[in-house]
C-alpha cells in the first residue's frame, strides 16, 4: 500500500475513534462536577485524570485497528473491525448512560458487555496482528478496572444512579 493510502487509512481509524470520543464527551459536559458530587470510594482517581487517560487510550485503539486494516484491508478483516466498531458503540454510550442519562444500573450492564467486546476485539486483532491486539491491552485494563468503579460508585449512590 502506498504512503498517501495508509496516511488516509491511519486519518479515516482515527477520525472514527475519536468521533466516538466526541460523541461521548459530549454526555460527560457535566461530568466532572457530577462526579465531584458522588460518593466515590477512596481509590477512584481524580476527575482531571480521565481526560488524558482516554485520550491516550483511543489514539491507542485508533492505531490497532489502523494497523489490522492495514494488514488485510476491510475485505478480509471485516468481522474483527466490525467487532472494534461496535465495541466503540458500546463504549460512547457508557458516558451517555451513566453521566448523560444517569443510569447506573444500565452503564454497568453496557460496560460488562463492553469488556466481552474488547475481548472479542482483542482476540480477532491478535489473529490477524499481534501488536495491533497488544495496543488493546491497556484498554482492556482501563475499562475493567472502570467497570469495578462503575459499580461502587452506582451501589453508593442510589439517589443519583
Amino acid at each position: 500500500m502506498q504512503m498517501r493510502g495508509q496516511l488516509l487509512g491511519l486519518s479515516g481509524w482515527a477520525l472514527i475513534t475519536f468521533l466516538a470520543a466526541a460523541l461521548g464527551a459530549r454526555a460527560s459536559i457535566s461530568a466532572a462536577s457530577f462526579y465531584a458530587n458522588l460518593a466515590l470510594p477512596a481509590w477512584a482517581p481524580p476527575a482531571s485524570l480521565f481526560g488524558p487517560v482516554w485520550s491516550a487510550l483511543y489514539a491507542l485503539m485508533a492505531l490497532a485497528a489502523f494497523l489490522v486494516w492495514r494488514e488485510r484491508g476491510w475485505g478480509a478483516a471485516a468481522p474483527a473491525l466490525m467487532l472494534y466498531l461496535l465495541q466503540l458503540s458500546l463504549n460512547t454510550l457508557w458516558s451517555w448512560l451513566f453521566f448523560g442519562w444517569k443510569q447506573g444500573a444500565l452503564a454497568f450492564a453496557d460496560i460488562l458487555l463492553l469488556l466481552v467486546l474488547i475481548v472479542a476485539t482483542l482476540i480477532a486483532f491478535w489473529r490477524i496482528h499481534k501488536l495491533a491486539a497488544c495496543l488493546l491491552l491497556p484498554y482492556l485494563a482501563w475499562v475493567s478496572f472502570a467497570s469495578v468503579l462503575n459499580h461502587a460508585v452506582w451501589q453508593a449512590n442510589p439517589g443519583l444512579l
